[in-house]
């Protein structure tokens, strides 16, 4: 992903707003009126501080005097309460935001292809998901209130203060549009550091995700010392994005002491004189004092949240181009898929991984399967078979030709669709930190604990299960950790019975089994088969032997296809020459 642009336009956060903070316009009405409740709270309190002094200046009664300071503490009381449920409501807002932020970002994620999966890391992945839409936690915590409320502060304060005096009016003025003035020019200085610092965030996640995932390889080659070089690498690059991240902000704090240094050196010179002159009395002039510090506070806050925008932009950047990629697997209007086993035809399907311009991984490939039919995929390393099974999901489509499931051309169903009729068990079983139902079922609540608990039997997963000290809500560790290798097969296989799907596509992966649980998986193996298509990515000639139909590939082209019996019979066959000399030794 690049970098970005260093300027985010109103539009970008114009249509965050409409979709992610209207939803709770009722909170933002509450938020609103809470904040002209504190406006008027801060304006009046200096009022009556004001009365209080010039009261005690005379010699009348105590009287004024103790209504006054009841006032002024229960005003500041009322105040604090004000700002404590606004503050409240605000994260609230803020919490709720980004969590729907994030679930749209993390549904849009999966929704890619693989070259998107493939091209980034998921520590990288993960940063834009969480990393920048934390970022955004302050401007999604009515950010825009608080600010449009700062400067509604700035223009009471000034209007209070011409109403004192025209002169110390325009003086304040002055120095509140000079400080907002500057503070808007320093700031278009950070945010494309910002933007660098985000990016070079996300980069570093993705490799600290990379590594921990390869962390037994990384071992076991003893390259500790070179992956830890990287590491220190990467935030040797990190450093000075941050120290430049840190200056823009230090330019905008040091700014804005230099700028309330000035407007309280204002305030102290044109009070002395209006008092000099006898126009104000000593309670407006510590009115005027009160006024130019609580001006300085909304500037103060108007830099902060600034800051935060200037953050806000390079992770809106980051967030509207995760946004705008576009899956290049686009959904179809729609189709049936008949129920039952699937008929499987592949015509003259080419397809290459870099595009059309690329050299292709399939050539013309061409098959018919019946329905309830197993075909055995045959082939060396590198000869497309994965390719073409991953297709039959639409993880890729066909740069040329097409591939049809129950009669229907795959690329006119809604994925969704095609992936409830078609499933997938690899050599590598993914199992989730998560209850052993939810890794069942993928938190497919419609699926009765009743019909999980007999599949686990049926595939002879009884004894396993009776183990299980909280039955179905028993916690799995992420990575199978706990499980045999064969227990995650047989699990991977469960997977598949619950979804029922009509087509099946198997990486057999029994090899590396012990017999007795390589019996097991057999037997699963065959209950799995019946009523479905499968489609079998064969790695031993045993798994073979169940085959109805057998294709070999070869550099991405059908080499061999046709009725196993048949070409185990033809001694010119490259299958009969496997059967006869091993597999192994025909492909190498």
């Amino acid at each position: 992903m690049s970098q970005g642009k260093s300027n985010v336009s109103i539009r970008h956060y114009a249509a965050l707003m409409r979709r992610y903070l209207l939803p709770q316009r009722g909170a933002l009405v509450g938020l609103t009126l809470l904040l002209f409740a504190s406006i008027g709270l801060q304006l009046v309190n200096p009022q009556i501080i004001r009365f209080f002094i010039d009261e005690a200046q005379g010699e009348g009664s105590m009287e004024p005097l103790y209504y006054a300071a009841i006032l002024f503490i229960g005003f500041s009381v009322v105040q604090q309460i004000v700002s404590v449920v606004a503050t409240y409501m605000s994260e609230n807002v803020a919490w709720r935001t980004t969590n729907t932020l994030r679930g749209d970002l993390a549904e849009h994620c999966l929704s890619l292809d693989m070259n998107f999966h493939k091209s980034h890391t998921s520590g990288a992945i993960i940063e834009r998901v969480d990393g920048d839409v934390n970022a955004l936690a302050n401007f999604f915590s009515s950010m825009i209130i608080h600010l449009a409320g700062n400067v509604l502060l700035i223009f009471g304060i000034i209007a209070l203060l011409f109403r004192e005096n025209w002169l110390i009016g325009a003086g304040m003025t002055l120095f509140a549009v000079s400080a907002i003035y500057i503070i808007q020019w320093i700031r278009k200085f950070a945010v494309p550091v910002w933007s660098g610092w985000r990016q070079a965030n996300a980069e570093f996640y993705g490799f600290i995700g990379e590594q921990l995932e390869g962390t037994e390889d990384i071992r076991a080659n003893g390259a500790g010392g070179f992956v830890m070089g990287r590491f220190f690498g990467l935030l040797e690059r990190m450093l000075p994005l941050r120290i430049k991240a840190f200056l823009g902000f230090a330019m905008m704090w040091t700014s804005t002491i230099v700028i309330f240094a000035l407007g309280n050196a204002m305030a102290f010179g044109v009070s002395a004189y209006l008092w000099y002159k006898d126009d104000i009395t000593l309670g407006t002039v510590y009115l005027i004092f009160y006024y130019t510090e609580l001006l300085a506070k909304p500037i103060e806050k108007i830099r902060t949240q600034l800051e935060d925008l200037q953050k806000a932009d390079a992770s809106i950047v980051r967030i509207n181009e995760l946004f705008e990629m576009k899956s290049e697997i686009a959904d179809g209007p729609g189709v049936a898929f008949p129920a039952g086993p699937l008929a499987v035809e592949f015509k003259d399907v080419v397809f290459s991984y870099e595009g059309a311009e690329g050299a292709p991984t399939l050539k013309g490939v061409s098959l018919k399967l019946a329905p309830g039919e197993v075909l055995g995929l045959l082939g060396r390393t590198g000869s497309g078979k994965s390719t073409m099974a991953r297709m039959l999901l639409r993880f890729y489509d066909p740069q040329q030709g097409e591939i049809r499931l129950g009669g229907s051309d795959i690329r006119q169903a809604k994925v969704s669709d095609l992936r409830a009729r078609a499933a997938m068990v690899t050599q590598s079983i993914e199992i989730m930190q998560a209850t052993v139902r939810d890794n069942l079922t993928f938190y497919d609540a419609s699926i009765a604990d009743a019909r999980i608990v007999a599949v686990l039997e049926e595939l002879g997963l009884a004894n396993w299960y009776r183990t299980l000290p909280q039955g179905l809500d028993t916690m799995l560790a992420s990575g199978g950790g706990g499980l045999s290798a064969g227990e995650a097969q047989l699990l991977a296989f469960a997977r598949v019975f619950l979804c029922d799907p009509g087509l099946v596509i198997m990486d057999e992966a029994s090899s590396r089994l012990d017999p007795l649980t390589e019996q097991r998986i057999e037997r699963a193996t065959q209950l799995l088969l019946e009523r479905r298509t499968c489609v079998i990515i064969a790695h031993r000639l045993a798994t073979v032997q169940r085959a109805d139909r057998i294709l070999v590939l070869e550099d991405g082209e059908v080499l061999e296809f046709g009725r196993r019996t048949d070409l185990a019979a033809d001694p010119d066959s490259k299958f009969s020459r496997m059967l006869k000399t091993g597999m192994e030794e025909v492909l190498a």
